[in-house]
């Protein structure tokens, strides 16, 4: 008998159980509100920006509902990929230790892209958590806004320039 363990995350919510249907991205949020929840006037902007305006927050909510069912798919495919090489790690009787190290570090690297894309798709469900409900655009370090173009650039921003600058140099 053979039994896995696993962390769980705070993004564990995206996985899918075998045999059961994932809720497209574009429905869920359909459920909390969506872009016609967010008042565009109530969003930050540094000083000389403009305002936001009703179309540039529905192209963002659009953006982060695209890329949000995007790694939802990258991570079922990625989860397929480890599901299939767990398999066939266990067909290697006769394997040579080159064919052994390949298989590890191929389902290594399929590890290392699902993760990754767990952790990007929890970036995103928090901007667009943030985004529906409060603080989408305010700084969480300093509190000041973000800066619209900073946002419109990069939506899963949670820091202005300036305290993302100071992080890196710690």
């Amino acid at each position: 008998m053979t039994t896995t363990a696993r962390h769980k995350t705070s993004n564990d919510s995206a996985l899918v159980a075998p045999g059961r249907t994932r809720v497209p991205a574009a429905a869920a949020v359909a459920a909390r509100g969506g872009a016609e929840s967010v008042d565009p006037a109530e969003l930050p902007v540094r000083p000389g920006e403009d305002a936001w305006t009703s179309e540039e927050v529905h192209e963002l909510h659009a953006e982060l509902i695209t890329e949000l069912d995007r790694l939802q798919n990258e991570i079922e495919a990625a989860e397929a990929a480890i599901t299939g090489l767990m398999r066939d790690s266990n067909d290697g009787a006769g394997d040579d230790q080159v064919d052994a190290g390949t298989k590890n570090i191929s389902r290594e690297s399929e590890l290392a892209l699902a993760n990754n894309a767990r952790d990007s798709l929890a970036q995103v469900e928090r901007a667009l958590g943030r985004l529906e409900g409060v603080g989408f655009g305010t700084c969480e370090s300093c509190g000041q806004a973000i800066g619209k173009a900073r946002m419109q650039a990069f939506p899963r921003a949670t820091l202005c320039v300036q305290c993302k600058a100071k992080q890196e140099r710690r």
